[in-house]
């Protein structure tokens, strides 16, 4: 079943050209904006900057460390970069530059991270960034961000751009379902959105996960079960209040990511929970393994990133909440 059908959304054109779109608007609205490239631009769709400014993008080569000190070096010379390449590369391969250059000194950059998660499919483990948020999160000036539908990229590229401070904004290779009116997403750096409400339980998701749980909420429904789902679309600054408010009103927490569970965004959630409104919970992500290629659907099913996963971790922690 198509990803979002049970809550009645629409399909979408793949997240990564929904990025392209959005960064080609702030550049055009900001002369500032600068955009660099790891040689990947055809896949990030930070080419829709190099065909409309080419003087203002600049391809570094498959050079990342280099990518990150020269965006950092463009930032102290007024400018506002967007570094972009895939998350595994950035991560794996540029981590001191970013947090050196970038996280430790606090500056003005943005960095995307393509390619998130594992529904990049076939092109395999190699370029899954499953580990970014874990390794993100370490830096402790980075906001993080992860929209979750065509209307929250646009948002939250704004959003980077307009914020003031190292920004991480994670994209996806594949389209997520419309989840917010193109014109009307709310959207607030470290405040969650309610996208349903309910009173039994709570699911947490940010990115791809959203959709998923709200099928999940969908099926939850039909057994006379109603539950909240939060849009958890920015990883740093946490929602604490959102959290908390969850935990005290719905007695049961359920988190889904597409990220390994191990120093993932349950885990920070979970911390929250702990120190403010202990309640069960439960998690949906990928477990202690890397990930072999495949179709994205296949993968999904095959690591347990399903709403039928997600409906499965609803009904133990409804169990352990009696």
């Amino acid at each position: 079943m198509e990803l979002g059908s049970r809550a009645g959304l629409k399909a979408s054109k793949p997240l990564r050209d929904v990025f392209g779109d959005a960064l080609l608007k702030v550049v055009t609205e900001n002369p500032r904006v600068v955009v660099l490239d790891g040689d990947l631009a055809n896949s990030t769709k930070a080419d829709t900057v190099r065909k409309a400014f080419p003087e203002r993008f600049f391809n570094i080569g498959i050079a990342e460390s280099n990518l990150v000190g020269i965006g950092a070096g463009l930032e102290n010379a007024g400018f506002i970069p967007w570094i972009t390449s895939f998350s595994s590369f950035l991560l794996c391969n540029a981590y001191d530059q970013i947090r050196l250059a970038v996280a430790m000194s606090n500056i003005n950059a943005k960095i995307l991270g393509s390619h998130g998660g594992i529904t990049l499919g076939k092109d395999g483990p190699t370029q899954m960034g499953i580990e970014d948020l874990a390794l993100m999160g370490g830096l402790p000036t980075m906001t993080i961000l992860v929209p979750s539908d065509p209307a929250s990229m646009h948002a939250a590229v704004k959003a980077a751009t307009d914020h003031v401070g190292p920004v991480f904004l994670r994209s996806s290779r594949v389209g997520m379902p419309h989840i917010y009116p193109m014109d009307d997403c709310p959207f607030e750096i470290g405040k969650a959105n309610t996208v349903r409400q309910g009173r039994d339980l709570t699911i947490i998701g940010n990115g791809i996960m959203v959709a998923a749980a709200l099928d999940a909420a969908a099926m939850l429904a039909d057994d006379g079960i109603e539950a909240r789902v939060l849009d958890l679309h920015t990883i740093r600054p946490l929602d604490v209040a959102a959290i908390t408010a969850a935990a005290r009103e719905t007695g049961a927490i359920v988190s889904a990511e597409e990220h390994l569970l191990h120093g993932g965004v349950g885990a920070n959630i979970a911390r929250v929970v702990a120190e403010n409104q202990p309640v069960p919970m439960r998690f949906v992500g990928l477990a202690d393994t890397y990930v072999e290629s495949g179709d994205p659907n296949d993968l999904l099913k095959k690591y347990h990133l399903t709403a039928e996963d997600i409906y499965s971790a609803a009904k133990a922690v409804l169990a352990a909440k009696k």
